[in-house]
């Protein structure tokens, strides 16, 4: 049960989280923001958060809800609820906070925390990247991490329905 409340300690609603990245600033901390489904997690995300955390001293996930994956990747996803995969991301040492978004982008949640590091994975450019023109214009920096080849949690589930119809 501790690391659950360690965990939880981590979990935000949107004005809460506006109040803690003011106090990081306050003590002159860099934020850094980075989102996604983070539906299954795996290596490829392990690689990518601790990239995004080593270009600030405080790192923000952002997660979409349910119903928000639901829009995006159809139907059965998310595989793992919101709470679950939040609890997850906030038990890794390197994720300061976590909140959960319920539009398809986290564009109104990326304007209101306005990161100093906006950060989004390899498979994007920057004129792809949800929030970048606003980053940008405040004055901070847009990340493209490289991504762990490989890895992603489509071709993960997708394996397992294959591995299903061969057995």
């Amino acid at each position: 049960m501790k690391i659950t409340a360690f965990a939880a300690s981590k979990l935000y609603e949107l004005e809460d989280l506006q109040r803690v990245v003011a106090g990081w600033r306050l003590k002159s901390k860099k934020v850094a923001f980075t989102n996604g489904c983070f539906d299954v997690l795996h290596a490829g995300h392990l690689v990518s958060l601790n990239e995004a955390a080593s270009h600030a001293d405080c790192l923000i996930v952002a997660i979409n809800s349910d119903a928000s994956i639901a829009g995006i990747k159809g139907e059965g996803r998310p595989i793992n609820k919101a709470e679950d995969r939040a609890l997850l991301l906030a038990a890794m040492a390197v994720v300061d906070a976590v909140i959960v978004f319920d539009e398809p982008t986290p564009l109104k949640t990326i304007q209101a925390l306005l990161p100093d590091v906006l950060v989004k994975g390899g498979d994007y450019s920057i004129d792809q990247i949800v929030g970048a023109k606003e980053v940008k214009d405040n004055g901070g920096e847009v990340i493209i991490n490289p991504i762990l080849e490989g890895y992603s949690s489509t071709a993960t589930l997708e394996k397992l329905r294959n591995t299903d119809k061969t057995e």
